[in-house]
């Protein structure tokens, strides 16, 4: 009987039209489509159908222009835009490390039928918000988020590899290299020979090294006529251009066989390596002497901050014996298990700790780490990225005033006190500041959301001598005491929220204010400015300890230090 009825389902659903059976679609879940389409070879191919997919990928990518040209990019296969989309859910998001301390904030963005990997750099308040490329992800010809380019100092210079693996729920992506058999494997082959762990059980010295050699060997350049093309689209006009680089970088991947290189070349590229550093001065800072004064002036920072990364770096925190092997891997047994290496992306899952919405990180893995932005909700209003600057009236993007005020991006989040009470955390994420002030990951300010200031909002206009409406206020703490603690002092002071969705933190003592709104980070990407990046590996994870903006050159890219 259960035979007979469940023929009679399926015929019931073969019998509807390929329309119906679409809209239907829409409402199921990936997986259920997927368990339904293996329940039999018929409903296989009614399922299989590209209305079905279409219906899926609707609900993933709203745009009608861009799912049509992101369909004609996969030969016409919605499946495989579907299953692109759902593949590459983990990536999207914020990601972070901690050097340098001004902020190392990274955007996972949708592209063109790939994921694009955004820094927002420290700056000024200004019309345009500046970025940098750190990494793409193009979809292979199965949909999968497969085919890794990493991004460097020349917008011509591409540096190819592939997505080793990707954990459904990964929290730290890990720049690396493998191995493989084959020395002409390419991103879809499977003859990867080093296991996941393998790269990470060098010494960082050798990983550093590996990877040095890697960039310098597989570099390919895009063509002069798609070297300023767009990485995503600002309007639908971009689509055609942004296909025709998309067709450019696949064709590149096949020729660079996936940025594999040959073990003999790379271990020529380090033996040279190793050379010119025995025979370079040293200290050195990209080929020229440091002044000794400012020699003098790092090793005292150094002793200076000693103490605070010994308390505050904790590395048993975040399972570093999981993650390191106390017996480093020899590089020269690294590289003898296969014929050619090539640079990777590994997502994972790990246990990390954080405080206040900001992970313990580690200071010498290739890694970047996901920042858990909470969604608003009622009761929790103000979750997520907001920006701002200090100072009364609020800095806006097209004031001219000289000085111009830094650029604070804070990600605020939720949490309860031992007491179980409400708080909203304000976490810097981000200063554009010449000379760090806050370290990063500070908490600028805490409010107890249950708690009513009694204080008055200091001033009764705003720069467009408008009245100034505050709908609510809340008591807190504001940093306090300056740089020199990961975890510093705080003062009293007071939350209030403003008309057209502004929120200020007022410090009670010093009058001082900070003034944010809610941002759309995407977006403000695309109607962003392009900007050089590092070079390719430090691009990706900067570990060296910083106070400055290193990230770019250009003139304007910091404030003046508060």
């Amino acid at each position: 009987m259960l035979a007979a009825a469940g023929r009679d389902g399926a015929d019931l659903i073969l019998s509807l039209p390929e329309d119906v059976l679409a809209l239907i679609s829409a409402h199921l879940r990936p997986r259920d489509l997927l368990a339904l389409s293996a329940a039999s070879r018929r409903l296989r191919r009614a399922l299989s159908a590209d209305k079905a997919w279409l219906a899926q990928c609707r609900r993933l990518l709203p745009s009608p222009a861009h799912l049509l040209a992101w369909r004609a990019a996969a030969a016409g296969d919605s499946l495989a835009v579907c299953r692109f989309l759902h593949s590459a859910a983990p990536l999207l998001g914020l990601w972070a490390h901690q050097n340098p301390e001004l902020g190392n904030l990274v955007a996972a963005v949708p592209g063109f039928l790939s994921v694009v990997a955004a820094r927002a750099i420290p700056q000024e308040l200004s019309p345009r918000l500046r970025w940098a490329p750190v990494f793409e992800l193009l979809a292979d010809d199965h949909g999968r988020p497969a085919l890794l380019f990493l991004h460097g100092h020349h917008h011509a210079h591409l540096f190819p590899g592939l997505l080793a693996s990707l954990q459904p729920h990964a929290n730290v992506i890990f720049l690396e290299a493998h191995t493989a058999r084959d020395p002409l494997a390419s991103s879809s082959s499977s003859s990867s020979s080093s296991c996941p762990q393998c790269f990470a059980r060098l010494s960082f010295g050798d990983r550093r090294r590996l990877l040095d050699s890697l960039v310098a060997a597989c570099r390919i350049t895009l063509p002069p006529d798609l070297v300023d093309a767009p990485l995503f689209a600002c309007s639908d006009d971009d689509l055609p251009l942004l296909a025709k680089r998309r067709e450019a970088m696949l064709r590149l991947h096949r020729e660079a066989a996936g940025g594999m290189v040959r073990t003999p070349e790379v271990q020529g590229l380090l033996l040279e390596a190793k050379k010119k550093a025995a025979t370079t001065p040293s200290p050195t800072d990209g080929g020229r002497r440091i002044p000794l004064r400012r020699s003098l002036s790092a090793v005292a920072g150094y002793f200076r901050n000693g103490l605070r990364q010994m308390v505050t770096r904790s590395a048993s925190a975040n399972s570093r014996t999981d993650y390191v092997d106390a017996k480093h891997l020899a590089l020269s047994d690294f590289l003898h298990d296969g014929e050619s290496v090539g640079l990777s992306l590994r997502g994972a899952r790990m246990r990390l700790s954080t405080y206040r919405a900001w992970p313990s990180m580690h200071d010498n893995r290739f890694a970047l780490y996901k920042l858990t932005v909470q969604t608003p909700m009622p009761g929790r209003e103000y979750a997520g990225l907001w920006g701002g600057t200090f100072g009364w009236p609020p800095g806006r993007p097209s004031d001219e005033c000289k000085p111009k005020k830094a650029l604070f991006f804070l990600l605020l989040s939720y949490e309860e006190d031992s007491e179980g009470k409400l708080q909203l955390i304000a976490t810097k994420v981000l200063e554009g500041t010449h000379y760090v002030v806050h370290p990063n990951g500070s908490s600028m300010f805490i409010a107890r959301m249950g708690e009513q200031s009694t204080e008055p909002f200091p001033w009764q206009t705003d720069g467009e001598s408008r009245n100034v409406d505050v709908e609510r206020g809340f008591a807190g703490e504001g940093i306090a005491n300056g740089y020199g603690f990961r975890y510093p002092g705080s003062k009293p002071g007071s939350l209030f929220v403003l008309q057209d969705g502004l929120l200020a933190f007022v410090w009670k003592e010093t009058g001082a204010v900070l003034t944010l709104q809610r941002l759309d980070l995407e977006e403000l990407l695309k109607k962003g400015e392009r900007v050089p990046a590092l070079q390719p590996v430090p691009n990706f994870a900067y570990l060296t300890k910083s106070y400055s903006n290193v990230f770019t050159g250009f003139p304007g890219s910091s404030a003046s230090p508060r």
